[in-house]
């Protein structure tokens, strides 16, 4: 779980995430041209890579290699795990 809040705790791969919410299934390519033309955020190739690394090892994307290219998938699965630990319903008191 450390993983999980590790990954969501920086701004850049929060963005990532939406966007792969918004459109599943996005390049390397793609995405950093999402993050550039929607959030501002222009880095490098390499360290979106590097961001993508880490919400993979956390299990929050799912990527799948096709010939020369990688395409990546949001799983919610260990977001929901929060939730049950953590649950957002008010106790009564």
């Amino acid at each position: 779980m450390s993983d999980v809040f590790r990954a969501i705790a920086d701004a850049t791969r929060r963005a990532i995430l939406d966007e792969l919410v918004e459109r599943d299934g996005q390049t390397l390519f793609e995405i950093c041209g999402r993050l550039t033309m929607k959030h501002g955020i222009s880095s490098s190739r390499q360290a979106i890579s590097q961001h993508l690394d880490i919400l993979e090892a956390a299990g929050l994307i799912i990527v799948k290699r096709e010939g020369r290219y990688k395409f990546h998938w949001f799983d919610g699965r260990p977001l929901e795990a929060l939730t049950k630990r953590w649950p957002t319903e008010p106790r009564e008191e």
